[in-house]
């Protein structure tokens, strides 16, 4: 009987209790509702870094081709053969296409053949005038013939080469244009031809930038085509002007390409690396809040035991591997939101958790149940 009555005191107390503890928490958060303040946000921080940057230019630029043409017949005829594929690699003066040259061939046997007919008869006259037995007025006559048939010989054979089209460098070729048995004009494209390694980019930066740029200076560039990969090279020229119009000068810069993966006509971001270092204090990139009217970050305030966040203004710099330079507005050392700064208001009390994600913790060697 004592240990029911026990029981039943105890199961009351309890109820009682958790009452009376609901009605606490419930008249707590009546009190902060109507003081108006949001309940904290569970964010996490990051402190500014220091670190030790080499200072770069950022520029766009666009890159081409050591050497690129269209490559054309320099004279009319019928593709007779064609010696190339199309995205072919060839070296330089490998036969691309062969024109018809029958009639050119006829013709060039029959200027040779004028040609002998000279040849003989200026040896004679030059045996006769040797002997004084006829003028050098006509020995200088039959040097002449002489001289214009091996002229015509050689103008024949000049027309006869050009029908044999070759690619003038080492390259690799597009896409074919022409087709067997076609009649080409002189000036008809027939296959582009682009040297692709190594490769060039021009690009172009603001005249104030002159006294910081020279030859040989490195460079390095991203492409579309390959976000994760970084590209190196040189700047291998300057233009001695600037350019009026914009107030800017035209750099050029060489990078191997030795896979040609990287094609003329891209789109390239370029880094031009300038000489000295500089520290700079950084923070992450998803830590700032990027608006047209500025940037800004929220700064952990902490205060007689309460942590609130205020929202500072801050110039950025450059970018990289997803941390960002600031130029002003923070201190090294300074603890800002990292995460969940798109949610917080100014002067909100905030709770910290710098724990890990959950994809990022380790994963438990506890086995399951």
């Amino acid at each position: 009987m004592f240990l029911r009555l026990l029981f039943v005191v105890l199961l009351l107390a309890g109820i009682f209790g958790g009452i009376f503890g609901w009605k606490q928490h419930n008249a707590q958060l009546t009190a902060a509702a109507q003081g108006g303040g949001p309940p904290p946000a569970v964010i996490a921080t990051t402190r500014a870094a220091l670190e030790t940057w080499q200072p770069a230019l950022q520029v766009v630029g666009s890159l081409a081709a050591v050497s690129g043409i269209e490559v054309t017949s320099e004279v009319s005829g019928k593709v007779k053969a064609i010696r190339f594929q199309s995205g072919q690699a060839v070296e330089q003066g490998e036969l691309l296409i062969e024109l018809d040259d029958e009639t050119d061939q006829a013709e060039l046997k029959g200027l040779q053949a004028e040609r002998t007919i000279a040849r003989l008869r200026h040896d004679r006259l030059a045996k006769l005038v040797r002997e004084k037995t006829i003028s050098k007025s006509d020995f200088d006559e039959a040097r002449a013939n002489l001289d214009a048939a091996s002229a015509r010989v050689a103008a024949q054979q000049a027309l006869i080469d050009k029908k044999r089209i070759r690619a003038p460098f080492s390259g690799r070729l597009g896409i074919r244009r022409v087709d067997l048995g076609e009649y080409l004009g002189a000036g008809t494209a027939i296959v582009p031809l682009e040297q692709l390694d190594p490769i060039l980019v021009d690009f172009t930066l603001p005249e104030r930038e002159l006294a910081r740029v020279a030859v040989g200076q490195e460079i390095t560039l991203k492409v579309q085509a390959y976000p994760e990969e970084t590209f190196t090279g040189t700047i291998e020229a300057i233009d001695p002007g600037v350019i009026v119009a914009n107030r800017s000068f035209r750099v050029r810069a060489r990078l191997e390409n030795p896979e040609q993966r990287l094609r003329p006509g891209m789109f390239a971001d370029v880094s031009v690396k300038l000489p000295q270092e500089d520290d700079v204090i950084t923070i992450p990139d998803t830590a700032i809040s990027y608006a047209p009217y500025g940037n800004s970050v929220f700064v952990i305030v902490e205060s007689e035991g309460s942590r609130t966040v205020s929202r500072r203004q801050i110039e950025t710099g450059q970018t990289r591997n997803g941390r960002v330079a600031v130029v002003s507005g923070l201190q090294v050392d300074e603890q800002v939101v990292s995460a969940g700064h798109n949610k917080l208001r100014n002067g909100q009390a905030v709770v910290i958790d710098d724990r890990p994600a959950p994809a990022e913790r380790p994963a438990s060697t506890q086995a399951a149940p």
